[in-house]
């Protein structure tokens, strides 16, 4: 079985994502949630991982005890094998969403950063435009104001008709 757990998964996650170590995010979380929803959303999934994590947990070694080496199982005891197994499966099944979720979060707050940044790049060539800051054509008076930049769509081109 892998070393790393699906909580531990998700730590690191979370930490690459917001460039803090976990204990600080978790009371940014708690503490100021209206600037970071994004973040108190990892963190509320976060959370329900720890718990779906102490079940593996454990699954796993209700699991481990009833089929040690050397052991031999009543027969009573083959049922509590095979509920354990399909708990522990559940539960991994619920971890794995868990992190998927997380993934998703965090795919989202690099989307919305992105957004954030593209934009505003479009936007500044305008206002310098607008603002007379901008180079003026070669034997453009510089008393005469800037051309205005064009803002929005430009009309539709006409169709032409059968």
């Amino acid at each position: 079985m892998p070393d790393t757990t699906a909580l531990d998964q998700a730590t690191v996650m979370i930490k690459k994502a917001w460039d803090q170590p976990i204990e600080v995010l978790e009371v940014l979380a708690v503490r100021r949630p209206c600037d970071d929803p994004l973040l108190r959303s990892a963190m509320h999934i976060r959370t329900a991982l720890a718990i779906t994590d102490n079940a593996v947990a454990a699954h796993q070694d209700r699991l481990h005890a009833l089929t040690r080496p050397g052991y031999a199982p009543a027969f009573y005891e083959l049922d509590r094998i095979v509920n354990s197994a399909a708990d522990l499966r559940v539960a991994l099944a619920e971890s794995s969403t868990y992190v998927q979720a997380i993934r998703r979060v965090v795919e989202a707050r690099e989307a919305a950063s992105a957004a954030d940044r593209g934009p505003a790049a479009g936007r500044s060539p305008a206002a310098v435009a607008r603002s007379g800051l901008a180079p003026r054509a070669p034997g453009q008076v510089p008393n005469q104001p800037v051309p205005a930049a064009v803002v929005g769509p430009s009309a539709p081109a006409p169709r032409q008709r059968r």
